[in-house]
């Protein structure tokens, strides 16, 4: 089998495994439906985009095959929009979402005198060149662009996702984070691949264009299969936030004019520390800070401001610290010594072994069993 097969074969198997998982998303039964669907619409585009590697064994319409290489444009606004309808319970479709589709329809309108509306051999002449044309020069532009706009505006989502959930939730299920953030880099490394593929086309170096097509096709390939081990051993993946939550530096300083002076905050601090040891509401996995606020009878923006600012804590360290100190004690107790560490962290409040061995070993150095043995 020569290069050009090889690439061909992979090209095949990824639009095929891209497919499949789009169809899963769009009928699996779940509560995320938008999510599933932008994410599945997602899948579809790139598996026409990558078509284009085999799609002159098929086709041979010329307005469809450079349809299909705009089609490029839809791929980033459709995962910018998944990441928002992933990231907040919130999320919806609005009118104003119709202008990500500016770039796709510019790039489509450039291209009508010379291409969608040409006839016979002008057509043809026209498509042969096409890479070296004002037109895809203008195209590719648009692209570059566009991509880089929305890599950092996923970006800016995530680290303000990130941080509002640091400081409102406690339950260590970080895992959307990670996966968002994993798939972004991924994307990220595509896309410098096609950077790359595309400098290439421009000089003699055939082989090494039809390699870089290799490799940009295989690692897509390995992606969506990522895509569908994730989606088979997390079906229920994700929790989302409220995106009208803040993060505490955006209203810190507001209410520091507003509420109660420093030895006030200062007794607020110790009810609040001691109301955590005496009625261990950490014990909760999925403990909120709104929910400690209607305990504690503070308000939630007001304990957030104690927390976070005065207290110099993250509410997700400040409370995974209570739940180690109460793992400490159970550790040590010799009355407790047949408990195992799996049922010592399911009973601090804890709900998987990694979010409690980092917490533990952030607050100890130790990990549970060392310390344990010590």
């Amino acid at each position: 089998m020569d290069k050009l097969s090889f690439l061909e074969v992979i090209a095949a198997i990824a639009v095929f495994v891209s497919l499949l998982l789009a169809v899963f998303l769009l009928t699996v039964k779940t509560e995320r439906k938008l999510e599933n669907r932008l994410f599945a619409t997602f899948l579809i585009i790139n598996a026409i985009d990558i078509s284009g590697l085999f799609m002159h064994l098929f086709v041979d319409s010329y307005n469809l095959k450079t349809f299909k290489i705009s089609a490029y444009l839809l791929v980033m606004p459709l995962f910018y929009l998944y990441v928002n309808a992933a990231c907040y319970s919130d999320f919806t479709l609005k009118r104003k979402h119709l202008l990500h589709l500016l770039p796709f329809i510019v790039a489509n309108l450039i291209l009508v005198p010379r291409l969608y509306l040409a006839e016979g051999a002008v057509k043809e002449e026209f498509f042969k060149s096409l890479w070296h044309s004002p037109e895809m020069f203008f195209y590719q532009l648009i692209a570059e662009l566009q991509f880089f706009f929305y890599i950092i505006g996923v970006f800016i989502i995530l680290k303000k996702y990130k941080k509002i959930y640091l400081e409102n939730y406690t339950n260590p299920n970080t895992l959307l984070y990670r996966w968002l953030s994993q798939l972004t880099m991924i994307f990220l490394v595509i896309h410098l691949c096609i950077i790359f593929k595309n400098i290439v086309r421009y000089t003699q170096h055939r082989d090494l264009f039809i390699w870089l097509n290799i490799v940009a096709g295989t690692v897509f390939l390995l992606a969506a299969c990522w895509f569908i081990l994730k989606a088979l051993n997390y079906p229920e993946l994700f929790r989302r936030i409220d995106s009208t939550l803040q993060p505490t530096k955006d209203f810190a300083e507001t209410l520091e004019t507003e509420i109660k002076p420093d030895e006030t905050k200062n007794i607020q601090i110790e009810q609040l520390r001691n109301f955590m040891i005496e009625k261990e509401p950490f014990l909760e996995p999925s403990l909120t800070i709104q929910e400690l606020a209607d305990q504690v009878n503070i308000p939630v923006r007001e304990l957030s401001v104690l927390i976070n600012h005065h207290i110099n804590q993250h509410f997700f360290d400040f409370v995974n610290e209570y739940r180690v100190k109460k793992a400490m004690t159970i550790l040590k107790d010799p009355t407790k010594k047949e408990y195992t560490v799996l049922e010592i962290l399911y009973e601090v409040g804890f709900n998987s072994k990694s979010s409690f061995h980092t917490s533990f070993k952030k607050y100890t150095n130790q990990t549970p069993t060392a310390y344990r043995n010590t």
